[in-house]
């Protein structure tokens, strides 16, 4: 862009304004008129001078007005200029290359127009005019004139006279203005009339137009016909500036051939200006003009006025001359420098900032300078003092640039350097050509600007920052600090979150950093038993263009806060012990945690006592492992459980505490022999020979003090049963008849039924039964002694029915020829005799639970309306019930009845009575019992016999109990004699052997003990005597 056309174009910026218009009024473009193209952003203007008026399109080079409203009649350089051509208002474009590598400088001139926007005045609202009488018709006078501020055809056009008597004419003066004469129309008789008031309009050409009016008053006074002359028209000379008040300029001299008072002449100002009057003073009788205030040229350089010469006849007559007053320059101006912004370099208050980076050659500022004075008083010589990185440079170099108006670019002519020198005061010197010379100075104050080219540095790439957890929100965690070695916006850091590197998670919503402070605070509880670190990264941007920015890493350890009470793994540990274990030996282990950390997590356990202080003294535990010792061997049978708590303490300030519920479940081994609670063993049971097959005989009940399949017990017939006559339940105990009983079988049968466990090894109990086989118990004290007999002989030997059974059998074939007519006729008797006594007993009926005085062996009849039911499919029902079978017992020692079979029997004396089973497993308590070895021990039996005082004793009670243990190799060696339902032992027997007691076995875990199988009590059977 920089070619020829561009200087040719400085003349052609060029453009006209109307005054008064509104703002941003466009008056031009510049880059249209300089011919540069504007579009791409590279090329951009700058207005220089004029913005008060004026303003520019940077990238456009739009011209256009500013909201300062523009008064053409208020212009300072428009004041004295009578010339409408001549009012306008300069300004100075710049046009700034790419980077602003290149500036030319651009003059321009907007001329303003004028619009009507002022009224014609006249001097006065008031205008006197003397007419001397008698003048003829036609006779002119000159009027006053009107002012008008606006020029040309807004100036003054017409004048109007609103009255009859007077006419008004208008002519036109050779400078332009347009003079108002009052012509006389008719006579004038001043003895009639002396004065006339006239209405004087005075309208100016402006569209619309704007008019004013004054009271003309005419006074008829003497004629006056000789006006004073000028001796010339125009006056002109020369005033040195500053000239004191009173310095006499020239005299003005008119003169009049009238005489007296129509010949003495006054000088007046006419047409002049109000800094005419404020400026020169015309002394009226001499019209010598002379200096009234000082007068600068430098502010007007130029006076034009006229001035009258009026005589003092009625009515006066005058002359006008114009007077120009040229006024003379003197050196009394220093130069004046004005150092002014370039382009995009900003300027403020005498300081220059200039980026470090610039090239060399750059123009930083627009230096003016110029002087008032004119000619040689104002050739001006600039240059910059002191050794500095600037020198000045023509801003244009053409011929028509005025010698008192200068411009200069300041150029760099150096690298700037921020970080050696940050500011440069630069000293610019002017000297005009005067005699003497006058000089100036003015400074600029260059402060290099640091571009960002240091970003923030953090004095730590990875911080580490302890902090306690449980804080309260908002809580500052620590403070980052970032330095910048540049200055100003580029050092001016702002800091921010981002999130770590190693880490996608943004530490947003838990950790928030003052953007100026760089205090790091949490936003959030923290916790750290959930999240013991937290890393970050804070970022530090400084604010220059472009921003730079550093980082660095903070890492946020969780302190440990005593805030988590120990946790055991359950609230109630269970645990199975074999009973019988050794002392001291472990029966559990607990789980404890502590989610703190450290000495918070240090753990102290201890065993605490349960509610009825099982545990007392019984358990220890180990506080590493958490492990469980007894310190006694348990038994099962002595108690089946404890329950107590283990405590645990951490090492907290204050420590924290738990406790859980440790429930441990002895398991039981088999340790214990059943034990027999029905039927004692020295009672017994009468069957009738006639009772069916499956009937009933007795229940065996036993316990077993252990549990699960150690108490699951199983009944067996092991001795006592040659004839296979009986049997038992496996499960129940139930004793049946299973055999059809014949003679051979009426007596005492012992039954040896031997109990087993099911635990492993198994362990063993055997009991006697004793069942009587007889039509009817004639004799119970023969019995009861059979069954005390009984209790002396080995087991080994059976006793099963009459032993002389055979041996009478015998006899009878032998003799039963010789005494058959004898034994006829006997029995015959006998049953005659034994029939009548059954029919005289059987008219009384026995019942149970009442004593029968008369015959208490009186046995019952059945209820032949109680028959056994069949199932459905027809089948006959089995006669499992307790079917004429009586159990024998011995009453108690006051003679009252057993009320239930669950009453131990006594040794009291008194007769023996016979009770029903009435179905309820209740038998004395058992002796303890011993494993046996053997399946069918024989056992020696120690009976304590009854006192010799004591009578009729059914039943010998066998201390402690009815159960009788034994080992099978110890078996006594010893015979019976047996006769007629008797035996009679014919030796002693040694003393009772127990197997001892296996010292462990192995646990089981617990189980449910099964209760003993329900017992029907049976219908009662009455009994048969024998």
């Amino acid at each position: 862009y920089r070619d020829e056309s561009l200087k040719t174009a400085k003349q052609l910026l060029r453009y006209r304004l109307a005054e008064e218009g509104p703002a941003d009024i466009r008056i031009g473009n510049v880059a249209s008129d300089l011919g540069i193209v504007t579009g791409s952003g590279e090329v951009t203007f700058s207005l220089e001078s004029g913005s008060d008026y004026l303003k520019i399109d940077n990238m456009t080079g739009e011209l256009s007005t500013t909201e300062r409203r523009i008064d053409r009649e208020k212009l300072p350089q428009c004041q004295m200029i009578f010339d409408e051509n001549e009012c306008f208002l300069d300004f100075e474009v710049s046009v700034i290359g790419p980077s602003q590598s290149w500036v030319d400088l651009f003059e321009g001139r907007v001329i303003i127009l004028d619009i009507n926007d002022n009224t014609p005045t006249f001097p006065s609202p008031v205008l006197t005019l003397t007419v001397e009488e008698n003048r003829p018709v036609g006779t002119l006078y000159l009027l006053p004139t009107a002012t008008d501020r606006d020029f040309g055809r807004n100036g003054i056009e017409r004048y109007e006279l609103l009255q009859d008597v007077f006419e008004l004419q208008v002519a036109d003066t050779l400078d332009g203005e347009k003079q108002p004469q009052l012509i006389v129309k008719g006579a004038l008789d001043r003895e009639q009339r002396d004065s006339y008031e006239l209405s004087l309009r005075v309208r100016d050409g402006g569209d619309p137009a704007r008019s004013s009016q004054a009271i003309l008053r005419v006074l008829i006074t003497d004629v006056n016909d000789n006006s004073p002359r000028f001796e010339k028209s125009v006056y002109e000379a020369d005033l040195a500036e500053n000239s004191s008040p009173g310095t006499p300029i020239l005299q003005l001299r008119a003169a009049d051939l009238d005489v007296g008072v129509n010949g003495q002449i006054e000088y007046v100002f006419g047409a002049a200006t109000e800094s005419v009057r404020r400026l020169l003073r015309l002394d009226e009788t001499s019209g010598w003009l002379s200096v009234l205030h000082r007068i600068d040229r430098e502010e007007v350089n130029q006076l034009r006025f006229t001035v009258m010469a009026r005589d003092r006849g009625q009515p006066p007559k005058t002359d006008k001359a114009t007077v120009v007053l040229n006024i003379r320059d003197e050196n009394d101006n220093v130069p004046t420098i004005d150092i002014r912004k370039i382009g995009r370099i900003p300027l403020r208050d005498g300081v220059a900032s200039v980026a470090e980076d610039v090239l060399v050659d750059t123009p930083i500022a627009l230096v003016q300078v110029s002087d008032r004075d004119q000619g040689e008083n104002g050739v001006v010589t600039c240059t910059v003092v002191g050794d500095v990185p600037f020198q000045l440079k023509p801003a244009s170099e053409g011929e028509g640039e005025p010698q008192n108006k200068r411009k200069y670019f300041l150029h760099t002519s150096a690298p700037l350097d921020y970080e050696a020198v940050r500011d440069y005061n630069v000293v610019i010197v002017a000297v005009d050509s005067g005699s003497p010379s006058l000089s100036s100075n003015n400074s600029l104050l260059v402060r290099v600007g640091d571009t960002n080219d240091n970003p923030p540095v953090f004095s730590q790439a990875v911080l580490e920052v302890s902090f306690p957890e449980n804080n309260l929100p908002g809580e500052r965690v620590a403070t980052v600090v970032a330095t910048d070695a540049d200055s100003g916006k580029n050092a001016e850091i702002t800091y921010s979150l981002e999130a770590s590197p190693l880490s996608s998670e943004a530490p947003g919503g838990i950790f928030s950093i003052d953007p100026d402070s760089g205090d790091v605070s949490v936003q959030a509880v923290l916790d750290r038993e959930q999240r013991d670190t937290y890393e970050f990264q804070v970022t530090a941007r400084d604010k220059g263009v472009p921003s730079l920015q550093g980082s660095t890493t903070v890492v946020v350890r969780v302190a440990d806060r005593n805030d988590n009470e120990p946790r055991f793994m359950q609230d109630v540990f269970t645990f199975y012990v074999k009973e019988n274990l050794q002392p001291n030996s472990p029966v559990g282990m607990v789980t404890v945690m502590d989610f703190d950390k450290g000495r918070n997590a240090e753990l102290s356990l201890s065993i605490q006592p349960g509610d009825h202080d099982q545990a007392a003294g019984i358990f220890s535990i180990e506080n590493d492992t958490g492990t469980i010792f007894s310190t006694v061997s348990f038994d099962r049978e002595q108690q089946t459980s404890y329950t107590f708590k283990v405590k645990a303490v951490d090492g907290g300030e204050p420590p924290r505490s738990a406790t859980a519920t440790v429930s441990l479940f002895v398991m039981d081994e088999n340790d214990n022999a059943p034990t027999v609670t029905f039927p004692s063993n020295s009672s017994y049971t009468v069957l009738p020979p006639s009772s069916n097959m499956r009937t009933v005989v007795a229940t065996v009940v036993a316990t077993d003090a252990d549990t699960g399949l150690n108490a699951d017990l199983n009944y067996s017939i092991v001795g006592g049963n040659p004839f296979k006559l009986f049997e038992i339940d496996p499960a129940s105990g139930v004793v049946s008849l299973v055999g059809k009983l014949a003679p051979k079988h009426y007596g005492l049968h012992r039954l040896v039924v031997q109990v087993n466990d099911s635990g492993q090894p198994p362990q063993s109990t055997t009991a006697l039964l004793h069942v009587f086989v007889n039509e009817s118990l004639s004799n119970a004290t023969v019995v009861e002694s059979q069954v005390a007999r009984s209790l002396h002989t080995p087991l080994a030997q059976d006793i099963a029915g009459d032993p002389s059974y055979e041996l009478s059998k015998q006899r009878l074939s032998i003799v039963i020829g010789v005494v058959a007519g004898i034994m006829t006729v006997i029995l015959l008797i006998l049953v005659v005799v034994m029939a009548r006594y059954c029919r005289s007993k059987g008219k009384h009926g026995y019942e149970a639970g009442k004593k029968d005085h008369e015959d208490f062996f009186t046995p019952q009849q059945h209820d032949k309306a109680k028959k056994p039911k069949k199932d459905k499919k027809g089948k006959k029902g089995k006669q499992p019930l307790y079917s004429s079978i009586v159990t024998v017992e011995a009453s108690k020692p006051n003679g009252q009845r057993y009320d239930s079979v669950n009453e131990k029997l006594s040794d009291s004396p008194g007769m023996g009575r016979y009770r029903s089973v009435n179905g309820g497993p209740g038998s004395p308590d058992l002796a303890r019992h011993y494993k046996s070895s053997s399946p069918l021990p024989t056992v020696q039996l120690h009976p304590q016999s009854p006192t010799a005082g004591k009578k009729h004793q059914a039943v010998q009670d066998l201390p402690p109990a009815n159960t009788f243990v034994g080992a099978g190799d110890n078996i006594s060696i010893g015979s019976d004699h047996c006769s007629e339902y008797s035996c009679q032992a014919s030796s002693k027997y040694s003393k009772q052997v127990r197997a001892p007691r296996p010292a462990h076995r192995p646990a089981e875990p617990p189980t449910h003990t099964r209760p003993p199988p329900r017992r029907h009590a049976p219908p009662r059977t009455p009994p048969h005597r024998g």
